[in-house]
């Protein structure tokens, strides 16, 4: 069995809750990444903030992005997946939350990422279709 562990990107790093969209889209850039964790006080996981959300939520509504705080995004408690965790629960957790990354965590730390490329590399090429149908969805 193939752990979350194993195929993650490892050594994630956070957005502060109190940092802005600014900041957040500058770390993206330098990152070379869509989405980043959102992390508060003793750097606990409080969501995710992506590109497409500060698009979205702040600057196709006319809000200055240097005004919002990345912590405003932070919605409900975010979807992870544990560092022990089987790449099959993380695909069916990615199905079912639709989403394509998922912050690995070790008890309450974030350890890495696991996005649908990790789990692709790391499958045999006659099934990446199938992963690819399962957690992709219509955004529109």
């Amino acid at each position: 069995m193939t752990t979350a562990r194993e195929i993650m990107t490892g050594g994630a790093e956070c957005i502060g809750e109190n940092e802005t969209l600014e900041e957040a889209a500058r770390k993206m850039k330098d990152l070379g990444v869509g989405a980043l964790p959102i992390c508060g006080e003793h750097d606990r996981l409080m969501g995710m903030v992506t590109d497409r959300d500060i698009v979205i939520k702040c600057l196709a509504i006319g809000t200055d992005p240097r005004a919002v705080k990345a912590g405003q995004l932070a919605e409900g408690k975010p979807v992870t997946i544990g560092a022990d965790d089987s790449v099959e629960e993380a695909i069916k957790t990615m199905s079912e939350h639709q989403v394509r990354r998922l912050p690995v965590i070790d008890g309450h730390d974030l350890v890495g990422m696991l996005s649908q490329a990790d789990i692709a590399r790391s499958m045999p090429e006659e099934r990446v279709g199938e992963l690819v149908e399962l957690i992709s969805f219509d955004q529109y």
